[in-house]
């Protein structure tokens, strides 16, 4: 028996013996979903014999890929020539993009741009509409696979067409600048293979078994794409939770895993079930909490762990007597000698943190906000960046009037102005204007000192090109010698902040260059590029964090703020009440041995001091009395297949609430009956 299969539950060995055609897994909260991936992988490569270039493993984050990708190459008994691609849906775009853009009449030295950049060139566009609605239409319309002219052709209101408009202005000036978004490294993939079949068939040749984390977080544009990568054969295998689809707000499907097995046909299921994180007690009133679901394809998760202490409700006054306590607690469990890192402080709602920020600092309990301002948005980390952009690509405009006076070099916001507009009418590049332009003419448009700085900084960034193409080693190094970015910073209320967040950057670019060493510039940016919040937890703080920000997180001590009506469930227009149990319920799989749930009765709400009622969540999940009785759900919806023992095979057109039964209509081959859930069984 291969190492592979070693400590494997039945329903896990299933899932990783079953090789051939789509296969759906559906993975509960830590019933080990990396664990059955990560051998299924090796599985393949070792047992069944699939050469390892073959395979192509998709997550959504960097970290889900490297623990993947360590712990798949730990299980492998055998050398395979080339290791298995195993990286985020957007690495796969970038590396995809890099040897195929050119099919667009574009380079493949494209620079990948994050969200600061995209909300600066929109703004650039059009500085009426509120910039982050612009940015997230546009996003949207990418990702419903939706261009210029069908956005504008769909849109019902004038804002939304100016929207639509602005968004083909977007577009024309990356293609112009040669830079690509987050959306397009994806879209711009589909779009390739769409229209390319001769490509998009040797690309379903080349990676002839898929697998994909995290299924329920997909949207519309990555289910086609995932059609289009299997379009030559059907060995796609996902892995997912229903109950932990919690980024509807950003454009997930959950109808993606519910219909998995329609949009492709023939798929096996199976149900990871046993949970191995948390104590019976708490995996009971998870399970009571989402079973209230309708929307789902239905499992129970099984603990395999003791009892545990019962879950723990506070009720506070206010919101400061709420951080009082749980700060106590947590101070108190510190003492005790708990690994700080064990405990966390979750809230569905920002704003929440505030109370228990102020708590937390009173009780001197140290802690890390994850989700703040993340480290590449910080505004100095922001202008290197540039400079490496500028470096690896001197046309970008956009990054080099960030840092062309930076540090001050004495040309304000009118010169720089003067000198783009008089690059474009000279139809070229800003920097290719200020390099190739005579003394005489530059100094129509600069001062005469000027002219000698703006000479000076265009002779820094080539030699820094040479050195970056020769001895990147060094390259850090000259780079700050050249323009001192951190002398610029003395006299700042926060230098040492900021000085220490330089020195940070260049010593994460050091200790990439010594593990890549024939790595380049333009990759070292795409990789950093591709960082997400989650890529940031470590160290030996407490946590405190949005339900979002702790997907696929654990904890021993965990607790829970804010369970009350209007912030968990999170109640208004376009609220899904579906979702915001699904996220009560991923917020309750974090927590390991203890957890505790806290409500207040008054808080500020929109503004003013509000009493609040407490959380039905509470009540579903059997927490206070007058607990909800808990209707099972059903399995079943319209267009599944069924078995009757009488009336025989039928299609469901209909599902109705009978009692605390469901009724479901079937068609038996043009004879429609109605039939309860409870008499049929799923083809």
């Amino acid at each position: 028996m291969n190492n592979t299969m070693t400590d494997l539950n039945e329903a896990q060995q299933k899932a990783v013996e079953t090789t051939e055609g789509p296969l759906l897994i559906l993975a509960g909260a830590g019933s080990g979903k990396t664990k059955t991936i990560t051998a299924r992988l090796a599985y393949l490569l070792d047992v069944v014999g699939i050469p390892a270039s073959q395979t192509l493993t998709l997550t959504f984050t960097n970290k889900a890929a490297k623990e993947m990708r360590h712990r798949a190459m730990g299980l492998l008994c055998h050398d395979h020539a080339y290791p298995p691609l195993l990286c985020t849906f957007h690495k796969f775009g970038l590396l995809f993009l890099k040897f195929h853009i050119h099919r667009l009449g574009r380079s493949n030295t494209f620079v990948v741009i994050d969200t600061d950049d995209k909300k600066k060139i929109l703004k650039k566009i059009n500085a009426e509409l509120p910039t982050p609605l612009i940015a997230s239409e546009i996003s949207r319309y990418k990702n419903s696979l939706m261009d210029p002219s069908q956005a504008y052709a769909q849109a019902q209101l004038a804002n939304y067409k100016q929207i639509a408009k602005i968004y083909e202005e977007y577009q024309d000036y990356l293609v112009e600048n040669n830079l690509v978004d987050f959306d397009d490294l994806l879209s711009l993939t589909y779009r390739l293979l769409r229209d390319n079949p001769e490509l998009c068939v040797a690309t379903s040749e080349k990676y002839r078994y898929i697998m994909v984390d995290e299924y329920q977080d997909t949207n519309e544009l990555q289910l086609q794409l995932l059609k289009l990568l299997c379009s030559t054969h059907s060995n796609l295998c996902v892995v997912g939770d229903d109950d932990q689809s919690i980024y509807g707000w950003r454009g997930a499907h959950v109808r993606n895993i519910l219909e998995f097995d329609h949009d492709f046909p023939l798929t096996t299921i199976v149900k990871l079930e046993h949970n191995y994180r948390s104590t019976h007690a708490i995996l009971g009133v998870a399970n009571a909490l989402i079973e209230h679901n309708r929307s789902r394809h239905g499992k129970t998760l099984i603990a395999t762990k003791e009892q545990g202490e019962a879950v723990n409700v506070i009720e506070s006054y206010d919101e400061s007597e709420e951080s009082h306590t749980i700060a106590s607690r947590i101070r108190a469990l510190v003492d005790q000698g708990v690994v700080p890192n064990e405990i966390a402080v979750l809230y569905r709602i920002n704003a929440l943190s505030r109370s228990l920020e102020e708590g937390l600092n009173r009780a001197n309990v140290a802690y890390k906000l994850v989700g703040g301002l993340r480290f590449y948005d910080r505004a100095e980390v922001k202008d290197l960046i540039s400079y490496l952009r500028v470096i690896t690509n001197v046309h970008d405009t956009f990054s080099l009037k960030r840092i062309i006076n930076k540090p001050k070099r004495g040309l304000g916001k009118a010169t720089i102005e003067k000198l783009e507009l008089s690059a474009l009418q000279a139809g070229r590049s800003l920097f290719d204007f200020i390099d190739t332009v005579s003394d005489s003419e530059l100094e129509v448009l600069v001062r005469k000192k000027n002219c000698d700085v703006l000479r000076h900084f265009i002779r820094d960034i080539k030699t820094l090109q040479t050195l970056a193409h020769e001895t990147i080693s060094v390259f850090i190094d000259a780079l700050e010698e050249r323009f001192k970015i951190k002398a610029t910073l003395k006299g700042l209320p926060d230098e040492a902040d900021r000085v220490s967040n330089v020195d940070e950057f260049y010593g994460l670019f050091r200790d990439y260059i010594q593990e890549h060493p024939l790595t380049s510039l333009s990759e070292f940016l795409n990789e950093i590029t591709l960082q997400s919040d989650q890529d940031q937890v470590e160290g030996e703080s407490i946590y405190i964090m949005s339900i979002h920000a702790a997907k696929g997180l654990e904890f021993e001590h965990l607790f829970i703020i804010g369970l009350e009506e209007g912030f968990l469930p999170l109640i208004g227009e376009g609220s899904d009440l579906e979702e915001e149990r699904r996220l009560g319920y991923v917020a309750l799989t974090r927590a390991k041995s203890h957890l505790t749930l806290s409500h207040v009765q008054s808080r500020f709400y929109k503004g003013r001091r509000t009493q609040l009622d407490k959380s039905r969540f509470i009540a579903e999940a059997g927490l206070s009395e007058g607990s909800l009785i808990v209707e099972k759900n059903t399995a079943y919806k319209k267009g599944d297949l069924v078995r009757h023992k009488i009336f025989g095979a039928g299609r469901i057109e209909g599902v109705s609430k009978a009692g605390r039964e469901f009724k479901l209509t079937i068609n038996f081959g043009g004879n429609r009956r109605d039939i309860l859930a409870s008499f049929v069984e799923r083809l």
